[in-house]
């Protein structure tokens, strides 16, 4: 348990000119090892969750009043809900602040984007005409990454691995850059008392120092009249107000303000030389962590892209592309292409962008993996089975109890499945897709993946995740 003491040398002192910071108040909330437990719904995969209170400054989020087992809840593996920080989801109502989709399409970076929660919240913030490109710059990270915003099943996301700098060459081609940035962590001391043990303030110095070169090494990459959303879970203003300062004065950008309901309490600050507008989340004010966010406006081109010229691609496989089409819905609005044996496919409004990042950056993961052909038949991908652009109707789908939902994801057997007909099957619960398995005359085959399964040893408790309404 954290108590006042406890707090890293120098860091209580290095808060008291913080706006907002109110110390026996903030020493006293972090006495408490009782934190909130708040998730945010799919809006696409619609659950009823009972027992909540809404989180005002989100949509389709809530705090539950127990933390349950999400890891055996198999709605939770269905991507039907995100377990996510509350104050880190203010960056829901910053989009809806400067996102109109009367303006749309619009091209969305996520620069430091794993583990994935608010990569998935912006995915359900944009449209299907929007593009979602998330980024990862630590390789090992990417495939949580990956594996969230499969869950989450949107087919217009681009997953990347690649350092900040790499975006300087695409001049001007996102309208949208969010920037969690790496930071000293002191927001999330309550919820992890061993981030005091990193804390110290030449640490403040040296990730105010990489936070600056992170945001100037994208800045090219923001097209003229776009905007920089800016996070750190660090209550120092070094990291928060002053490298609002200094975006001001080594770029042109304007702050924009953004509108604050009082009972939120979320405290709003300007910064020391340009008055650019901060907004904080402290734990003894709010229901959440701590959490620092800004908005800024670019007013200045900074070149563009050269023009974009296509290679000279092979014809496509018409063929093979009309064996897929009835797996998806609606597919005269996708594109479909090829890597190596592997069907995908993403939007058609977003081929020229997915042609454009394949020549500038490392991508990992490309729309909606489909799967491959043998012959006639579609041997599916998992992306597949979560996807919003599948044709459930395609596929036969066998309906799993609680148990032999946790006995699927584990890739244990399954008892008692009463199978009525053989082949590639959609493995559903309560309707939602988990993924596929092949039924044979006398056994299944589980195509779960292997990386993903459950390892947890814990005896699963009936229904494990959060209470549904019935």
């Amino acid at each position: 348990m954290a108590n006042h003491t406890s707090f890293p040398k120098g860091f209580i002192h290095s808060l008291q000119d913080v706006p907002g910071f109110d110390e026996q108040a903030f020493a006293a909330v972090h006495q408490n090892t009782i934190t909130p437990t708040s998730v945010r719904i799919n809006p696409h995969k619609q659950i009823q969750l009972a027992n909540t209170q809404p989180i005002p400054w989100c949509r389709d989020a809530v705090y539950l009043q127990s933390r349950p087992s999400f890891t055996f809840d198999p709605l939770f593996h269905a991507g039907a809900y995100y377990v996510q920080e509350a104050s880190s989801m203010f960056i829901d109502h910053i989009m809806r602040t400067i996102y109109n989709a009367d303006d749309s399409p619009f091209k969305v970076l996520d620069l430091c984007a794993a583990p994935g929660g608010k990569s998935t919240l912006i995915s359900s913030a944009i449209s299907r005409d929007d593009l979602l490109v998330s980024n990862e710059i630590i390789k090992t990270r990417v495939p949580i990454l990956t594996d969230n915003l499969n869950r989450w099943g949107n087919s217009n996301v681009i997953v990347t691995n690649n350092d900040p700098k790499s975006f300087a060459r695409l001049k001007s081609f996102f309208d949208i850059i969010v920037v969690d940035a790496p930071c000293s962590g002191s927001g999330m001391f309550r919820k992890d008392p061993a981030a005091m043990e990193e804390w110290s303030e030449a640490n403040v110095e040296l990730c105010q120092q990489r936070q600056e070169r992170i945001l100037a090494d994208v800045y090219p990459a923001l097209t003229e009249d776009g905007y920089l959303i800016y996070s750190t879970c660090s209550y120092s203003y070094e990291e928060d107000e002053a490298v609002l300062d200094w975006l001001c004065t080594e770029f042109d950008f304007e702050s924009i303000q953004i509108p604050l309901e009082s009972s939120w309490n979320v405290v709003e600050s300007r910064s020391a030389q340009h008055k650019a507008w901060g907004y904080r989340f402290y734990p003894d004010k709010v229901k959440g962590e701590g959490l620092f966010a800004a908005c800024l406006r670019k007013k200045e081109n900074t070149g563009e892209l050269p023009s974009y010229r296509p290679k000279n691609q092979s014809k496509p496989n018409y063929k093979e592309i009309d064996l897929l089409k009835p797996y998806i819905n609606q597919p005269g609005e996708q594109y479909f292409f090829k890597l190596n044996d592997d069907w995908l496919a993403i939007g058609k409004p977003h081929r020229e962008s997915l042609e454009i990042l394949q020549q500038y950056l490392y991508l990992k993961k490309s729309g909606v993996r489909l799967g491959k052909l043998a012959g006639k038949e579609l041997i599916p991908d998992h992306e597949l089975a979560l996807s919003l652009i599948i044709n459930k109707n395609a596929f036969i789908q066998t309906e799993l109890t609680y148990d032999q939902a946790i006995a699927y994801l584990r890739k244990d057997n399954i008892e008692d499945l009463d199978i009525q007909e053989k082949g590639w099957s959609l493995m559903t619960y309560q309707g939602y897709a988990l993924g596929w398995a092949k039924l044979l005359p006398n056994r299944i085959n589980n195509y779960y993946p292997k990386e993903i399964r459950i390892l947890a040893q814990a005896p699963a408790p009936k229904g494990g995740g959060p209470e549904t309404q019935e």
